[in-house]
């Protein structure tokens, strides 16, 4: 058996094959130049997104800009709430550097700050579209992956966490799973094909955009998870697109702002909801619409009632059957029975599509006011002539 002619390597040598080998698997300086053309890349996409409630409580997101031609601007259903007018700010630099600081946008609301209107809700997806009227000239569309990433595969964030002053925050991870994923959070019911990474997600980086090592969208942040802050999950790539291809749902209007449109006066009532007296004849019926607007898929409801009797006796079979058989014959909406702490309600609701006309809103109003008025007479009981007389008489023997 022969021996082989190779020498030993040397221990310089050996030590700088070693490095040579390294530095072909793991050059951490490409990496970074990679990962930083990457932010660059996405940062050119990345908004900030500003957004009030009815009750003119400020809150914070992100969002990313998907379609330059029609200037749209996708975010989570959850960061624009009830909201149908969204600020977008866009990165901008200040002395040659990006401006990272929000007072510095703030300060300056009038020059940097961009009005949309948002237009479109997916709550299922937790996808919202807001439409921008202009489009600065350095910001452009993201370029979105054709299908889901990998686990395993690297991803990026840029995002605006609300605990910080600084915004346009870098953050990487790495893709555990992609899945269909059904649950509740706090901001609803949603039920979409979710991107789960391993990397920190913040309130305020909800809507930044997930991006893959080639800075295409794979994904949206969306939310973390209660159990482990470093794991969060993303609306993949797959629900985006199937959203900006389908038909876009108008986004209703909160209770209040559509009240105010339609000049609807009203009181906010104890629990929250919206009041509204119509007079009826000689009497005055209180009508109610619930403050938040119900919702299944893509159907959104405004709920509208009235309580027409609260007693501590059970409704009796012969009303109970009475109103099952008016319910046949209502044109919106059913009586029902509602046991509480205090006893039984029966009332009257309506279910209304949310984005429905002002005129069909306060149509239904009147509707509601109306049949609720007829049936509280209706079930106010007569005088007993029996019982009358009964009290009379005890009257007299005193």
């Amino acid at each position: 058996m022969s021996r082989s002619s190779a020498k030993p390597l040397s221990l310089p040598r050996l030590f700088s094959t070693l490095a040579l080998l390294f530095a072909c698997w793991f050059d951490p300086g490409t990496d970074a130049m990679a990962d930083s053309a990457s932010y660059q890349n996405t940062l050119k996409s990345t908004a900030w997104v500003i957004t009030s409630n009815a009750e003119n409580e400020t809150s914070t997101g992100s969002g990313v800009l998907v379609d330059a031609e029609k200037k749209l601007l996708l975010t989570n259903a959850h960061v624009v709430g009830e909201s149908r007018k969204a600020v977008v700010f866009f990165p901008v630099k200040s002395d040659g550097k990006l401006a990272v600081r929000r007072k510095h946008y703030l300060a300056n609301i009038l020059k940097l700050g961009i009005q949309g209107n948002v237009v479109a809700i997916d709550r299922k997806r937790d996808l919202a579209l807001i439409e921008l009227p202009r489009i600065p000239v350095d910001v452009q569309a993201i370029e979105m992956a054709d299908e889901s990433t990998a686990p395993g595969g690297k991803v990026a964030l840029v995002g605006n966490p609300g605990d910080s002053e600084i915004l346009w925050v870098y953050t990487s991870g790495t893709v555990r799973s992609v899945y269909q994923k059904k649950f509740k959070s706090t901001h609803g019911e949603h039920d979409f094909m979710a991107l789960e990474t391993q990397s920190p997600i913040k309130p305020g980086d909800s809507g930044g955009p997930i991006v893959d090592d080639d800075g295409k969208l794979v994904g949206l942040a969306q939310s973390f998870s209660p159990q482990s802050p470093l794991v969060s999950f993303c609306v993949d790539i797959t629900e985006i697109r199937q959203m900006l291809k389908s038909p876009w749902k108008s986004a209703p209007l909160a209770t209040k702002v559509l009240l105010d449109e339609a000049e609807i006066k009203y009181t906010k009532h104890s629990s929250g909801h919206y009041q509204i007296d119509r007079s009826v004849g000689s009497q005055t019926q209180s009508v109610f619409v619930a403050k938040d607007t119900e919702y299944h898929g893509r159907a959104d409801v405004r709920r509208i009632w009235s309580t027409v009797q609260t007693t501590d006796q059970s409704p009796s079979e012969t009303l109970l059957m009475r109103l099952m058989r008016q319910n046949t014959a209502t044109k919106i909406g059913a009586w029902a029975v509602e046991k509480t702490s205090d006893g039984y309600v029966v009332f009257y609701v309506a279910k209304l599509d949310a984005t429905a006309s002002d005129e069909t809103f306060e149509s239904t109003i009147d509707y509601v006011a109306r049949l609720a008025a007829a049936m509280e007479k209706d079930l106010t009981p007569k005088p007993d002539q029996k019982s009358a007389e009964a009290t009379l008489a005890a009257w007299l023997a005193e």
